[in-house]
């Protein structure tokens, strides 16, 4: 009798039932293919996906389903494949897919157990090949440039390990929980939305005073839609802030994927506080179902569960037309290790991605995202636009080799679009106390100051609060704070009342309000031009705005705004106006080109390279190299209304909080580790949850109405709170 193997089982369930293993290693084969047919590789993944779990052949693994100890089943498909295709590089890159499938993709070669080397050497369970049908596949190497193989190469295996732990989760959920899979359908097709788009266009072009602005928006859309007949490739979107760059990108995007067959959209945005803003104008014109978030701050708008359920597991592969996602989420996924965060990437092959705001770029991790975007348009049919207000100098020039070539820009005349719709006139001001500034802003009705840290923020403000209509804005009030505040804020200025704003940066990207007079603090030319696009926003004012330029009594922070800041000051002192194209492009010179080894700090690139002869990639030292937010953070959570004291009383008890997790995020702020110890310890601070992994402002008279958290004095209790 021979004997039946099994790929998984499930609990109360007889063993008849559990799901046959040659039925899900040829289910995810042939999945895995058609994911990889995108760019190619649908015979690499096949194989990968027949071979993946071959370990669970093996007497030891059918005896971990009836209740055994663990057993690594992943090794033996991984040696199968480098001992059984004939040329030693392409088993080697399709070993790596296999032996990483559940504990993330190795190392080449290292000290660990875990590196490959040693894996293909490991000692495994026996288990028996007799069943597995013999395929006779003719691999096509990946094409690859001489001298970016090392990249193109490592690439292509997190492409390949894509494929295949995407089509094992989904095969593995669709035998455990068929109406889980079910959730995943239901989203408007590209046609669908593209006709939404059009007439929310028609629609708003026939709406609203007939203005200099206006006509702009209406040139800068008509130009997204001629470019989108373009060929794929790169692309860059030179607008001006109120140009209207959100939907006409949007509409270059959707014509441009009907065009060229293309899956999906992906629309990446640096800052949650721009993303739920964007996410929210889409869903106005396409349909609540429409739009994909991924980002920490995400909570479904409905409570229904058909919805909740097709976003949340959507956001696992971003299997779904339009995903808005944030730079974090789309970077560190192309340099991750993990098949949680891998598993999309085969949905970026073949799809169009707006990248907002494009000079948010980290610097230090510059060239590995600009390696990261020439492959994905060079070799896996992706067309990316470079969507930015202040166009960074990304393109390869005579003295900045790691440029993209070939960016075609979209607006033929980008600086006469630039000065038609320039709407602010920039004042510079020399080092100015806070005393002083806070006359100045107290001789304007309607003004808004932006200042690079939290505290210089709450100390201005505090130096105004007495006056009327002066509000605070910081990342010191969690997103549903700051979202009243802001609603608080536009009030005022729609009733032409007195409005005084003392804010972080955070109000510089994506916040939609107006305001006649700007100051901002010394920072770079990105975010001066940012701070601009609140002055003036819609020209309606009969002169320009004004924006005003300081340098603060307590001199810059270190790091990143005194870097900026210092760029920007070499072009403050040879430009008249330091928003012109051509001081903006000498701004990033100054930023990125002379910047050299900089532009990859962390080596990113020279570690692929170094045993890359051997196709020895570190793919775990870098998953843990490349992060976008370096600084350690912690998050507290506000009990902020009655909404907030729900959603933690719910976490203290529920066994499964995912999607409570998801809610909270809009009550939540990030603190550093010292201020959250500082609270814990003075009982400021309560820890739930079954690990206490969640921190819970405990003591509410250290969060303020006005500024929000207040953590000086962590014993600090209102009189009132004190009295029984």
């Amino acid at each position: 009798m021979i004997q039946k193997f099994f790929a998984h089982s499930v609990d109360g369930r007889p063993v008849d039932e559990w799901q046959p293993l040659d039925e899900h290693l040829l289910n995810v084969a042939k999945l895995a293919r058609t994911f990889a047919e995108e760019f190619g590789a649908g015979e690499w993944a096949y194989l990968a996906g027949l071979w993946h779990d071959l370990g669970k052949y093996s007497g030891e693994f059918q005896q971990r389903l009836h209740g055994g100890s663990r057993v690594d089943h992943a090794t033996a498909g991984a040696q199968y494949a480098f001992n059984n295709l004939p040329d030693d590089k392409k088993a080697k890159l399709l070993a790596y897919t296999i032996a990483g499938h559940h504990s993330g993709l190795p190392d080449g070669k290292s000290n660990e157990a875990s590196c490959l080397t040693k894996r293909l050497k490991k000692q495994v369970p026996k288990y028996t090949d007799s069943l597995l049908k013999r395929e006779e596949i003719q691999l096509d190497p990946p094409a690859f440039d001489s001298k970016r193989f090392a990249f193109q190469l490592s690439f292509f295996v997190r492409m390949l390990y894509s494929s295949l732990v995407d089509a094992d989760f989904l095969d593995t959920e669709q035998f455990m929980d068929n109406e889980k899979s079910s959730w995943r359908k239901g989203y408007p097709s590209l046609e669908e939305m593209n006709k939404k788009l059009t007439l929310a266009l028609e629609k708003l072009s026939e709406s609203g005073p007939f203005k200099q602005i206006n006509r702009e928006r209406a040139y800068v859309l008509k130009c997204c839609l001629d470019a989108a007949e373009l060929r794929q490739g790169l692309f860059s979107l030179t607008t001006p802030t109120g140009g209207g760059k959100t939907l006409s990108s949007l509409a270059f995007a959707l014509k441009h994927a009907l065009k060229y067959t293309l899956k999906r959209i992906i629309y990446v945005i640096p800052y949650t506080s721009i993303i739920e803003q964007n996410a929210a104008v889409f869903r106005d014109i396409l349909g609540e179902n429409a739009v994909l978030e991924h980002h920490s701050n995400f909570t479904p708008r409905s409570e229904e569960i058909e919805e909740y359920q097709r976003s949340m597991l959507a956001t696992e592969n971003w299997d779904a037309p339009l995903i808005v996602t944030t730079n974090v989420q789309f970077f560190e996924s192309l340099f991750s290790n993990r098949s949680s965060k891998c598993r999309r990437l085969h949905n970026i092959a073949g799809s169009v991605v707006i990248l907002d705001e494009a000079q948010m770029l980290p610097v230090p991790l510059l060239k590995p995202c600009l390696e990261a975007l020439r492959e994905l348009s060079s070799s896996y049919r992706t067309s990316i636009i470079l969507c930015t207000a202040t166009q960074p100098a990304l393109s390869t020039t005579e003295t900045f080799n790691d440029g993209l070539d070939n960016v075609q820009e979209i607006i033929p005349d980008p600086d006469r679009l630039y000065n038609s719709l320039r709407r602010v006139r920039i004042n510079k001001i020399r080092e100015i106390s806070d005393n002083d500034l806070a006359d100045k802003l107290i001789e304007h009705s309607q003004v808004l100051c932006i200042v690079n840290t939290r505290k210089h923020a709450r100390s201005l403000f505090e130096k105004l609060d007495n006056k009327q209509g002066c509000y605070h804005l910081s990342a010191l009030m969690c997103p549903a704070h700051r979202t009243d505040m802001l609603k608080k804020i536009r009030m005022a200025l729609d009733a032409d009342l007195p409005c005084r704003v003392i804010s972080t940066q955070l109000v510089e990207a994506g916040v939609d309000i107006d305001f006649p007079v700007v100051f901002r603090a010394a920072t770079g030319i990105d975010s001066i031009a940012q701070a601009a696009g609140r002055c003036n926003r819609e020209g309606i004012l009969p002169e320009k705005g004004e924006v005003y330029l300081f340098n603060p009594e307590d001199g810059l922070p270190p790091g990143y705004f005194r870097h900026t800041a210092e760029a920007a000051e070499t072009i403050l002192r040879h430009h008249d106006d330091p928003l012109s194209l051509g001081a903006v492009s000498a701004y990033f010179q100054e930023l990125y080109w002379k910047k050299g080894d900089k532009l990859d700090e962390y080596r990113i690139l020279p570690l692929l390279k170094e045993d890359a002869a051997r196709l020895n990639f570190p793919f775990k030292e870098i998953a843990e190299k490349f992060s976008l937010i370096k600084d350690s953070l912690e998050t507290l959570i506000i009990p902020w209304n009655k909404e907030a004291e729900r959603i933690i009383q719910s976490l203290r008890y529920t066994e499964y909080p995912a999607k409570l997790v998801r809610q909270i995020q809009r009550f939540t702020i990030q603190v550093y580790p010292r201020i959250l110890i500082s609270l814990e310890a003075y009982g400021s601070v309560e820890r739930i949850g079954e690990d206490g992994q969640y921190s819970v402002l405990q003591n509410m008279d250290l969060y303020h109405d006005d500024i929000g958290l207040c953590s000086d004095d962590p014993t600090f209790h209102e009189v009132e709170s004190l009295i029984l």
